[in-house]
């Protein structure tokens, strides 16, 4: 594993063990596909991982108006995978599903006729929305993996393709960009990696109560009080689980002391 600034690079299992001692606090429902288009793999050197990253949040903040990069995942050509931007911040992903959502961006351009995915990309596309999947309690399915091209980029609704939209994450992405293309030859990839790996750990409780953040910024602490240390903090429109009341705090990680004044949530 290595980091530069905010950006982590991982292979696919550092990403495993990174993700379950990461603490998300964010309620987690949808995981967005997408590809770079530009940079692709005629940009990738082989290491200039944190070249590239870089150069995309340049853009992002530049031509986008972002406050850092959109995306909190990018998954490279040999494999690497790139923690982006906190997975407690909603990213700049899909219009209509971000709140909910983790953006992975594939460092490619996958439409017919661009890049042919490699193997050890392909098995890393796969693994982390299969360990997403896992560790947010998701069943793999076009309901809670998503592409880019599903959704319509005026009115930010689900379209499953119809309208102005886009082509991400490619028309070639496992086959076609398509609901039928995703069921088909994506979906059951990720149901494989499943089924061949440890057995599920879910952190989400069904008839959990959901919240959202209503300040601008909202400390966790390690206890139901303010004289517990901070731990970190969520922003607004950020949706969590509250697993636990006490005194007017509550508590939004299932197994971990994570707490915050229910005054600041909706």
């Amino acid at each position: 594993m290595r980091t530069k600034g905010k950006f982590i690079l991982c292979t696919i299992d550092e990403f495993d063990d990174w993700l379950e001692s990461a603490g998300v606090s964010r309620s987690i429902s949808l995981i967005q596909n997408h590809h770079t288009w530009s940079p692709s793999y005629a940009h990738f050197t082989g290491d200039n991982h944190f070249g590239l990253l870089s150069g995309m949040e340049d853009f992002h903040i530049r031509e986008r108006g972002f406050d850092m990069i959109a995306q909190n995942l990018t998954t490279f050509p040999d494999g690497r995978v790139a923690v982006c931007r906190p997975l407690d911040r909603i990213p700049a992903g899909i219009k209509g599903a971000n709140q909910a959502g983790i953006c992975i961006e594939h460092l490619a351009n996958f439409d017919v006729g661009g890049d042919a995915m490699r193997a050890e990309h392909r098995t890393t596309i796969v693994g982390v929305n299969a360990i997403l999947c896992r560790h947010f309690g998701l069943t793999p399915d076009t309901g809670s993996i998503v592409y880019h091209h599903w959704y319509d980029l005026n009115s930010a609704k689900r379209t499953n393709g119809t309208g102005n939209t886009k082509s991400c994450p490619g028309t070639n992405f496992f086959g076609g960009n398509t609901v039928e293309a995703a069921a088909t030859g994506f979906v059951p990839l990720v149901q494989q990696y499943l089924a061949a790996g440890p057995a599920p750990q879910t952190t989400k409780s069904p008839g959990t109560p959901t919240a959202v953040v209503a300040v601008d910024s909202l400390n966790v602490r390690n206890g139901a009080g303010m004289s517990y240390n901070i731990l970190k903090q969520v922003l607004r429109g950020v949706a969590v689980q509250v697993y636990e009341r006490r005194d007017g705090w509550c508590r939004i990680a299932p197994d971990r002391q994570e707490w915050v004044c229910g005054r600041y949530l909706q």
